[in-house]
């Protein structure tokens, strides 16, 4: 039967808990258990795939077609368990669910409250959906004290006791912070978001302390004493130079032998085997060079709306050996007069997904100097079909090229699928909800194109990635462009949706309609991005 590890966090936001519930899983992992990780949100809307990067960073898509918490991303690049629909959910979700069983007369006519009929509705999200899981870790999002989380706190309290403690531990993750002006680490919040917690009726298991440095073992006995915990149960989480050091540091530091000492396995399962994580640690500390990446695009001012594709690339950093290191520009800036030459010097440039018409013309032209410069070229997506644009206008002779989604245009070279498809063939393919000008979310079948570049680079002629878009490269177009010179080398198995394209004249240049960063894995690094940066290390020796 699974054990449970909830996880809450407390005096701030932003302290790591998707990061620490990820390399708790990993090392579970290496002791040879099994685990799968869940997300549950206390926001009201229903997923975050309407909630815009700057609040929320990246959205997270999962192969069944869930738009998800970026913590779900951290979950799988760490244990490689592919994430799931019922994985994350939302306060928006719990509620739709509840009401949609009153309007049914589920409930038959009882008054419905947030104890026990929202609460039950948690507990059977975090029981649902069983597999044959050692452990499953289940992270409370936000911080202890919030209103919004308080459905969540009585539900994983009441889970503890139903579960008792040989089946769930509750850890909480705070933080110790260091006054420069006095010279000492501070335990008061520490105290305060221990005390916030037993408010509602939980007491942690453990204590997870976030730090700039190492605690000393007086001050972890004094938060043992004041939080009523042993101390050996107050575990240093101090800073690392690398998120992938994560899993070594908290090993170093008894997290994981504090989980199995809760649960009376010490000593009865094997040391955990972390030769794979020294190894990516040993790349990461000591690389062998470096190559820059120019992402050109409009959320750069937060990376984390880019989080799976910084990770993804450092991923194919670390199959050559070398550091990567990211050039942010905000696309709108070559919308200006004499600035393309910002890009002088990078080794690659990546345009990568996104909506709507505020800097494309910027990314068109970063696109052309990467095409023009020979400078190594992968567009995301949004990326793809600005690759595709800037192609019609300047190869294949078509001036007015656009994309419907920036309004009409003579020549729609991107557009939804319903403006190009029409009659039975149309009505067959919206039929099932998932095309026809709705979100197309997901894992998908893309065929390649015999002796194309990406057959070479994935070494098969059928691959499945996800998907995030509305927006299609229109296929009427196909035979101008190729004539033109560019290359229609991935396909939708029914030959009706363009998903990849190159430039068989230039050392390398791919677009993708799909999201190749969301698989990337330290352990498996995205075939494309340790291609695309092995291409960055051969410009390096160019420049």
């Amino acid at each position: 039967m699974s054990r449970f590890i909830f996880i809450t966090g407390g005096v701030v936001s932003s302290l790591g808990k998707g990061l620490a519930s990820a390399a708790l899983g990993a090392l579970l992992q290496a002791r040879g258990y099994r685990v799968r990780l869940r997300k549950l949100d206390p926001y009201l809307n229903v997923d975050p795939g309407t909630m815009s990067p700057y609040q929320h960073g990246e959205v997270y898509v999962t192969d069944d077609g869930a738009e998800t918490d970026l913590d779900l991303g951290h979950y799988e690049r760490f244990t490689g368990v592919p994430a799931r629909r019922s994985d994350n959910v939302t306060t928006g979700q719990i509620y739709m669910d509840v009401l949609s069983k009153e309007r049914r007369g589920d409930y038959l006519g009882a008054t419905i409250q947030v104890i026990p009929h929202v609460t039950d509705a948690i507990k059977a999200f975090v029981l649902g959906d069983p597999g044959d899981e050692d452990f499953i870790l289940c992270e409370i999002g936000g911080t202890v004290g919030d209103i919004e989380s308080l459905p969540f706190l009585e539900a994983i309290r009441q889970l503890g006791n139903e579960l008792g403690p040989e089946r769930s531990l509750f850890v909480h993750l705070t933080l110790v912070p260091y006054i420069a002006a006095a010279a000492e680490l501070k335990t008061k919040p520490t105290q305060h978001s221990v005390k916030e917690l037993q408010s509602v009726g939980i007491q942690p298991d453990l204590l997870l302390c976030r730090s700039d440095r190492e605690l000393p073992d007086e001050l972890r006995r004094k938060i043992g004493q004041f939080c009523n915990i042993r101390p050996d149960a107050v575990i240093t989480a101090n800073d690392v130079p690398s998120i992938y050091d994560v899993p070594l540091r908290y090993h170093e530091n008894g997290f994981d032998s504090a989980v199995f000492r809760h649960f009376g396995l010490l000593g009865k399962c094997p040391d955990p085997d972390l030769s794979g994580w020294q190894r990516i640690a040993g790349i990461t500390a000591q690389p062998e060079g470096a190559v820059t990446i120019a992402i050109v695009g409009k959320y750069t001012s937060l990376p984390d709306s880019y989080k799976s594709l910084t990770e993804a690339l450092s991923h194919g950093g670390l199959e050559h050996k070398v550091r990567v290191e990211i050039d942010w520009i905000d696309s709108e800036i070559f919308e200006r007069e004499d600035t393309i030459h910002q890009l002088e010097g990078v080794h690659g440039v990546l345009v990568p997904g996104g909506f709507g018409e505020r800097g494309a013309e910027g990314k068109i032209a970063a696109v052309r100097f990467a095409r023009e410069r020979r400078v190594p070229y992968l567009g995301i997506c949004f990326g793809m079909q600005l690759a595709v644009i800037e192609a019609a206008r300047s190869m294949a002779g078509i001036p007015e090229a656009g994309s419907t989604e920036f309004g009409p245009c003579k020549d729609p070279v991107v557009g939804l699928l319903t403006e190009w498809m029409h009659g039975e063939e149309l009505q067959q393919r919206s039929a099932d909800g998932t095309l026809g000008g709705t979100m197309r979310l997901g894992a998908y079948d893309c065929m390649l194109a015999d002796n194309s570049q990406v057959f070479g680079i994935y070494g098969t002629g059928t691959i499945s990635e996800r998907h995030r878009h509305r927006y299609e490269v229109n296929i009427t177009y196909r035979e101008r462009l190729e004539q033109a010179g560019l290359r229609f080398c991935g396909m939708s198995p029914d030959r009706r949706l363009p998903e990849i394209i190159e430039l068989p004249s230039h050392p390398w240049f791919i677009g993708v309609q799909f999201h190749p960063e969301l698989k990337s894995r330290p352990f498996e690094p995205h075939p494309l991005f340790t291609s695309f940066v092995g291409a960055a290390v051969n410009q390096s020796r160019l420049v």
